[in-house]
């Protein structure tokens, strides 16, 4: 089940949002009734931007070997081609 508590429940009820968040939920908090925040655990986390960040050190690493630069155009166009999207 979706958990959104207020952001102020981070501090009074964290025992409460810890245990959903150690069972592998997100919960999401609100500020005056705005989202605000999703918090994860780290493992969670770790899923989501883990990929990302060997991806960054493979592009760091081309980036020292060549001198070649792609414009954003180029960069997210190959990223469509790839994903199959014409926009």
């Amino acid at each position: 089940m979706i958990q959104i508590r207020p952001v102020s429940d981070l501090r009074n009820k964290f025992p409460e949002i810890e245990s959903v968040v150690k069972e592998g939920h997100p919960v999401y908090l609100t500020k005056n009734g705005y989202g605000s925040m999703v918090v994860v655990s780290i493992e969670q986390y770790s899923k989501l931007t883990g990929d990302i960040e060997a991806k960054l050190d493979e592009a760091d690493a081309a980036a020292v070997e060549t001198d070649r630069r792609l414009s954003h155009e180029e960069v997210f166009g190959n990223a469509r081609k790839r994903l199959g999207r014409n926009v």
